[in-house]
């Protein structure tokens, strides 16, 4: 049986993979992109480019939605436009969902939680148990978009 993309997603991601790896690669087999490729690209996107800034989930998505309506030719302004329309849209639906794009808010009740004496090890698992929904929320929203 064939795993669904927010299945291999999730698989990707809870094998250590970042955010933006996971999302991105479960779309590589619907738009022939090398998964080691779309994995290191992907890389430096997950924790908001490392700085809490968009939400890898949600910047490997844009990139899914630039493998579709990208642009490829130097002078179309109609697949400029037409994926910018739809770049919006998905984050527009990302951001409804969940109330924002960058990992600082999506993170921020997480971040109020204290940290119990140690070494911090369960908040990165509670950080990572809440982005976990994100991955799946994006490859989701992707995929009712038609994607």
């Amino acid at each position: 049986m064939d795993m669904s993309k927010s299945e291999m997603a999730q698989e990707l991601y809870n094998g250590g993979f970042n955010c933006a790896a996971s999302v991105l690669a479960s779309f590589c087999e619907d738009y022939e992109l090398d998964t080691e490729l779309a994995m290191k690209l992907a890389c430096g996107l997950g924790g908001g480019c490392a700085e809490g800034e968009i939400c890898g989930a949600a910047s490997a998505a844009v990139i899914v939605v630039g493998l579709k309506y990208g642009q490829c030719i130097q002078d179309d302004r109609g697949a400029k436009m037409n994926c910018h329309a739809r770049t919006t849209q998905f984050l527009n639906e990302f951001r409804q969902k969940h109330g924002a794009l960058t990992c600082r808010d999506l993170l921020a009740d997480i971040s109020q939680v204290p940290t119990p004496a140690g070494d911090g090890k369960e908040d990165v698992k509670e950080r990572r148990r809440f982005c976990a929904g994100l991955v799946t929320s994006a490859v989701e929203i992707l995929e009712e978009l038609g994607y």
